[in-house]
């Protein structure tokens, strides 16, 4: 039977990322890179597909597993009936390579322990070439793929999987290390594991120590803060949303979708989590990665990208890979990337704007650039599109693009007024007056008294919760009120918030899918912004419930079958619960809102 996806872990080292499995199984890993083809992918089929155990011979182990204090190093206890020995997993950081390190470490007894690597390139489809060196090195290549093992325990070849069986006592420690490299260079000198330890906890807990804030929940806060830095890809400061791909959103559905990649959707949100928290080299990293990715025609922008800019994302489906418990199609790339998806420029203008807040260096190209932004907006804001859930079905006038057009005006004024930026502040400023008329006439209706999905339409949208974070409207606008009940009444299950009901929108897929854990937050955030503590508390804790024993979360949350659903872990969902956590952690002043209104209230910066 398949582990669940919260019976998963992360460790990475900034460039790439794998999952290990409570059993001792590595069952994902892309190699070099997030985006590269998988060499391990038994979690989207089975173990042929690519898998590397360490484990117990004994199958009634006990399990237990912790992250070492501030590092992204795992630690799984394994206790039978003969001992106990501790298995750390980690990547080292920053050595111009991929590789990971695992270590068994007897702690009780003497235990039996076996190992069985199956590397298979190609997302499970490509057999290597296996030989042993005359240094003891164990060599698999593929085409331009190439992996290097090095361990002392005996191994041997056997129906096409590399296995070894060893003993381990108390005080004991068996390394491993695995390293990748392009088969047409020399191979790697592979290093100490022991060094390799050292090194990778000092960095972490250095990184960690960066943290300037305090919060009523450090654990989990700085869980997600390491989470969110090991999703980045240090080369070019990009964050995928996921590592990811394929894990579903309805267990045995459709819904389906490759995460490696970065969407431009999730840059106002990161930059503020990581600049709330101290880690600004992070966030500049982010904003430089965010100018060259949209640098170049202005009607070329994309609202998502690979991690060093990529523009080509061409959607494939792997018809080798029976996808994680059946749920298929498996694909790779996402066709999302060619959508037209309105508030992505929202979303550049405010992150910019928030960059430039929080003291990240201003460029005159940046600026340059965004009003040839704003030009293109000017002309396509009225157009229908398949805003921030990327539907497939028919393009709609969603509210939600609707405000995030206004956003982006409005942030461009702000931008100008506060740092004394040239531009066409009056036209920007009788759009921004057009465009909220426009919303608060089509995409509210007075009957119900909420804003809805799309214009004219009857379906509520949980994204209509960012109305007051964004600064749209006030958080106490009756209308605001009434739409935060409607949300409360049409999409909140068990608790917790789905992203719409997927039996009434038109979104190109059969309905089905969990709550979706970053909505939930907003929820939150909304509760905080009305000043209503007590249900904005109540909700975080029952969401930071939902984390798995080591702190991670996924996209979304089934209620029914009370398990995590969808890409792991996911950085949407940790972005959301470190701006929760900071805004609860300052409930005495006011929640933190994206738009700074002057002493009248939004509603006079709107001219509405």
């Amino acid at each position: 039977m398949a582990l669940r996806i919260e019976d998963y872990a992360l460790i990475g080292d900034c460039e790439t990322a794998a999952l290990v499995g409570r059993d001792g199984s590595i069952d994902w890993l892309c190699l070099p890179r997030f985006d590269s083809d998988a060499c391990f992918a038994a979690i989207l089929g089975s173990r042929e597909h690519g898998r590397w155990l360490i484990a117990p011979r004994d199958p009634r182990a006990r399990v237990t597993r912790r992250y070492r204090s501030d590092t992204l190093i795992l630690e799984t206890t394994f206790e039978t009936a003969d001992g106990a020995v501790t298995l750390i997993d980690f990547m080292p950081l920053c050595n111009g390579h991929s590789d990971i390190v695992r270590l068994v470490v007897g702690k009780r007894g003497r235990v039996e322990m076996h190992t069985e690597l199956i590397l298979r390139f190609g997302y499970g489809s490509v057999v290597p070439w296996v030989t042993h060196t005359k240094d003891g090195t164990w060599r698999a290549v593929a085409g331009p793929d190439m992996v290097l093992l090095k361990t002392p325990v005996t191994l041997r070849g056997e129906n096409m999987t590399t296995i070894g069986s060893f003993a381990i006592g108390v005080g004991e420690t068996v390394p491993f290390r695995l390293v990748y490299c392009p088969s047409h260079l020399p191979a790697e000198d592979i290093g100490s594991a022991d060094s390799a330890l050292s090194e990778t906890e000092a960095h972490w807990t250095q990184w960690v120590k960066k943290c300037s804030v305090t919060t009523h929940w450090p654990e989990a806060v700085g869980r997600s803060l390491m989470t969110l830095k090991a999703l980045t890809y240090a080369p070019t400061g990009g964050m995928v949303a996921a590592p990811t791909t394929s894990l579903p959103e309805q267990i045995g559905g459709l819904r389906n979708w490759d995460y490696r990649y970065c969407w431009l959707r999730d840059a106002t949100l990161t930059l503020l989590a990581l600049m709330d928290s101290g880690y600004f080299d992070e966030a500049q990293a982010w904003r430089e990665w965010l100018l060259r990715a949209v640098a170049g025609s202005p009607d070329q922008v994309q609202i998502m990208y690979g991690i060093a800019g990529e523009r080509r994302l061409t959607e494939w489906e792997v018809p080798w890979l029976p996808g994680y418990e059946n749920a298929s199609p498996v694909r790779i790339g996402n066709k999302a990337h060619r959508q037209l998806q309105l508030d992505v420029h929202g979303e550049i203008m405010d992150a910019l704007h928030q960059a430039r807040r929080g003291g990240i260096a201003h460029s005159q190209s940046g600026w340059d650039m965004q009003i040839a932004l704003l030009q293109r907006l000017e002309h396509e804001w009225r157009e229908p599109d398949a805003s921030i859930w990327e539907v497939r079905g028919p393009p709609q006038q969603f509210t939600y693009s609707k405000v995030m057009a206004w956003v982006a005006f409005d942030r461009a004024i702000k931008s100008a007024e506060m740092f004394g930026l040239a531009g066409p502040l009056d036209r920007w400023r009788r759009l921004r007056a057009e465009i909220h008329g426009e919303v608060c006439e089509r995409a509210y209706d007075p009957s119900r008294n909420t804003f809805v999905q799309a214009y004219d339409a009857k379906p509520l949208d949980a994204s209509l919760l960012l109305i007051p974070a964004v600064g749209f409207l006030p958080a106490h606008d009756p209308r605001v009120r009434g739409t935060i009940k409607a949300v409360e009444r049409d999409l909140v299950v068990d608790g917790f918030v789905l992203r719409y009901d997927t039996a009434r929108t038109v979104d190109g897929l059969p309905p089905g899918e969990g709550a979706f854990l970053a909505c939930s937050f907003w929820l939150v955030d909304a509760y905080m912004l009305q000043g209503r503590i007590v249900d904005a508390r109540r909700l975080f804790d029952r969401l930071l419930a939902l984390r798995n024993d080591v702190g991670l979360l996924s996209e979304e949350y089934d209620p029914r079958l009370r398990r995590l659903l969808g890409n792991f872990p996911q950085a949407f969902s940790h972005v959301a619960l470190v701006n929760s956590a900071l805004n609860l952690s300052a409930a005495d002043k006011p929640a933190k809102q994206r738009s700074e209104a002057d002493s009248r209230g939004v509603a006079a910066v709107n001219g509405d």
